[in-house]
C-alpha cells in the first residue's frame, strides 16, 4: 500500500496516517482527532517541537519537488548548513502554550520569563526547558490529562524569540505523544517568511471530549497578536531571556 493511500478513519474523524510508523498527520483536509475516542485522554501528553535549519527547497512541501523525484533518497538525508553565505540565519524557535482552565484562570507556559509551569498543580502544563540551538531532542511540553476536567483549552504555539523571522528557513514539526495510541504530527511547512509566531494546535475539552485540532496560523507579531486572534485576554509586556 502506498504512503498516499494509507489513510485511516476513526468514527467520523478522518486523518492522514504516516504508514508503517503509525503516526497521525493532521492536515488542512483532516485537521481534528479525538483523544477521547482514541482512548488517550489520560496520563501525560507529551508535546515536542523539533526543528533544524534548511538551506534548500528540498525540505519544503512546495518548490524543489523535481529534486526529490530525481533522487528520492535525498529526502532522508539532513541538509548541511553552510559555514558562510546567505543560507546562514540566526533563528531561535520556542515552544509555548496558552492555557485556560474551567475556573476561568488563564496564563501562558513559555521559556520567556521562565514561566515553565507544573504538571502536579494548575495549569497541569510544564515546559521541560529551552532549546536555543535546534538540538535533536528539541523542546517538550508535558500536559497532565488526569486533570483534564480542569482544563478548558490549550493553545500550543511556536515563536521566534530572536534573530531573523525565518520560518521558511527551518524545518519544524510539532509532535504529540499521547499515553495511548499513535503519535500526532503537525508540520510547520508553509513558506511564511516574515512571520514571528505560529499557532500550531488547539487542545480543547468540549462536553467531556478532548480533541486536538490543527491550527497552523502564522502571525507577524508575538504572543499578544496570537492572544487577540484567539480571544485569550491576557496582558502582555516585553520580556527577555538570560544570555548564554
Amino acid at each position: 500500500m502506498s504512503f498516499w493511500n494509507n489513510w485511516r478513519r476513526a468514527d467520523d474523524t478522518a486523518f492522514d496516517s504516516g504508514g508503517a510508523s503509525g503516526a497521525i498527520e493532521l492536515t488542512k483536509r483532516h485537521p481534528v482527532v479525538s483523544l477521547t475516542k482514541q482512548g488517550a485522554a489520560t496520563g501525560n501528553l507529551r508535546v515536542n517541537l523539533s526543528w533544524r535549519m534548511r538551506t534548500s527547497d528540498f525540505d519544503g512541501r512546495t518548490g524543489g519537488g523535481g529534486g526529490k523525484l530525481r533522487n528520492p533518497l535525498r529526502m532522508f538525508k539532513p541538509e548541511v548548513v553552510q559555514a558562510q553565505g546567505p543560507a546562514v540565519v540566526n533563528v531561535d524557535l520556542d515552544l509555548a502554550c496558552m492555557y485556560e482552565m474551567t475556573d476561568g484562570s488563564k496564563g501562558v507556559v513559555q521559556p520567556l520569563g521562565s514561566f515553565f509551569g507544573s504538571t502536579n498543580t494548575p495549569p497541569y502544563v510544564k515546559l521541560s526547558g529551552d532549546d536555543r540551538f535546534g538540538a535533536p531532542s528539541g523542546e517538550t511540553i508535558y500536559v497532565n490529562l488526569d486533570h483534564r476536567e480542569e482544563i478548558r483549552r490549550l493553545l500550543v504555539f511556536v515563536y521566534i524569540y530572536d534573530g531573523t523571522p525565518a520560518f521558511d528557513r527551518t524545518h519544524a514539526i510539532v509532535t504529540l505523544f499521547p499515553s495511548n495510541g499513535p503519535r500526532i504530527e503537525i508540520s510547520l511547512d508553509e513558506r511564511t517568511s516574515q512571520a514571528r509566531s505560529c499557532a500550531v494546535v488547539m487542545i480543547e475539552n468540549v462536553k467531556g471530549e478532548l480533541t486536538v485540532r490543527r491550527e497552523v496560523k502564522y502571525v507577524y507579531g508575538f504572543q499578544a497578536e496570537l492572544d487577540r486572534l484567539y480571544g485569550w485576554g491576557l496582558q502582555w509586556g516585553r520580556g527577555y531571556k538570560t544570555k548564554v
